[in-house]
């Protein structure tokens, strides 16, 4: 199992793509994975044939596990070739094979199983066995209805929804955290009940949720019980940033083949705010601050599914405009044909949501942890306002538009949530129209 960026610690297996006996060719795709942040396909990285598969679909692996054992010799890995009259020129390839499976099998299993029974728990049910406080005892007596008896995810959810958690003393011990996911991974657990199940109607629809929109509504609530969100709100007058976008757009898409949007020179404008208030770019782990080197933004981008994908434009201080420009568009098309990388959504520090987008004036946005703040621009348009100039006070049309800066306040004050919002609408505001890109 490859490793997929910090923070991954493991992937489900979600289809096999080859068959045991199949031809492979290297950088073929083997099988498709998915982990809490986006799927993908692994490849091969040897010509050969596949011999045996290691786990099933559905199986929760860890990353750096085997997956499946791949023979570069031809003959001795094609079940044709095993002949009656050639058993002895096979067997010992075969053995071979067999003993780097047990191998295998082994590294994985002493540290998911219960020795007194050897039952097998998958890491995600093992996860959420910790976070309920379920004890081994308890978890053996859950029927699973998985392969050979396994406990599923959907088995042990069901036992916690009937009451069966409870917080004993002899509940599973929780794995030593390393520092690369200490961040990440440091989180209260959420003590709120599930609410009631709403009541159905005649012509009511029941949609199933599907695994991405699972893993978005996970997220939003740890956010929520992780962070005390705080918001605060700006009006900016972009008007001579609007002018000057609507001058070199044009000449911009006839020398670069793309559109220039607003969200670069969004960015551009967060990335100049944080090196002026760097306290924003932090994370907490316990209670320290993990202040970040690196300025790495997130951009919140909509699915053709309605779903949402946070892409990370890495590094952002190290570009210029026109370098932003072409790393949002890459980013964005990417991630609606579903072609990102696991590594192009990990690492942010900051985030920002256009919201304006969907004609929005403003929003609340929800911290994107384990970050502290995260920023919603609304919709530009255009308003009445009184321009203060040498002759007097007068009424004008002007561009405006809505900064909503959401920071956790475990780590984030007022003050500092507040100013950080004020700096980005100055940059702006303050836009040089005389400006080339």
């Amino acid at each position: 199992m490859p490793k997929m960026g910090e923070s991954i610690a493991e992937a489900t297996i979600i289809s096999w793509l080859k068959n045991e006996g199949d031809a492979i060719e290297i950088d073929e795709a083997v099988l498709e994975i998915a982990t809490d942040k986006v799927d993908s396909e692994v490849p091969s990285i040897e010509a050969g044939t596949l011999v045996k598969k290691l786990y099933e679909e559905g199986d929760v692996v860890k990353v750096g596990e085997p997956i499946a054992i791949i023979s570069t010799d031809a003959e001795t890995a094609q079940p044709t070739a095993i002949t009656p009259e050639t058993p002895q020129a096979v067997a010992p390839a075969i053995q071979e094979i067999e003993k780097t499976v047990s191998a295998a099998k082994e590294s994985v299993t002493p540290s998911l199983t219960n020795t007194a029974t050897n039952r097998f728990y998958s890491p995600l049910v093992m996860n959420i066995a910790r976070t309920e406080g379920i004890s081994m005892q308890q978890l053996e007596t859950i029927p699973g209805t998985g392969k050979e008896g396994r406990v599923t995810k959907k088995d042990i959810l069901a036992f916690v929804k009937n009451g069966g958690s409870s917080n004993t003393p002899e509940t599973i011990s929780k794995p030593v955290e390393t520092s690369d996911t200490a961040a990440s991974t440091a989180k209260p657990t959420p003590t709120a009940k599930s609410a009631p199940a709403p009541s159905l109607n005649a012509g009511d629809e029941i949609i199933e949720m599907d695994r991405m929109r699972k893993l978005i509504a996970d997220h939003m609530v740890m956010s929520k019980h992780t962070s005390p969100h705080v918001t605060s709100f700006v009006e900016a007058d972009v008007t001579n940033l609007v002018n000057w976008r609507n001058k070199i757009k044009g000449d911009f898409k006839a020398r670069e083949g793309e559109n220039f949007t607003y969200t670069p020179i969004f960015i551009e404008a967060i990335v100049k705010a944080i090196k002026d208030f760097p306290l924003i770019n932090v994370s907490v782990n316990g209670d320290s601050i993990i202040k970040r080197k690196n300025i790495n933004i997130g951009m919140a981008a909509a699915l053709p599914s309605g779903n949402l994908i946070v892409p990370v434009i890495k590094n952002a201080d190290f570009m210029n405009l026109t370098g932003l420009a072409k790393t949002v568009n890459d980013l964005a098309n990417r991630a609606r044909s579903n072609k990102l990388t696991p590594d192009e959504i990990q690492g942010g520090t900051y985030t920002v949501t256009n919201v304006g987008t969907f004609g929005n004036v403003l929003g609340t946005p929800i911290i994107n942890q384990p970050q502290v703040a995260i920023m919603a621009m609304g919709a530009i348009v255009k308003k009445p306002a009184v321009i203060e100039t040498e002759h007097g006070d007068l009424i004008g049309i002007r561009h405006k538009m809505f900064l909503s800066h959401s920071y956790d306040h475990r780590v984030v004050d007022g003050a500092l949530g507040g100013m950080f919002v004020r700096r980005v609408a100055d940059y702006l505001e303050q836009w040089d129209e005389t400006r080339e890109v």
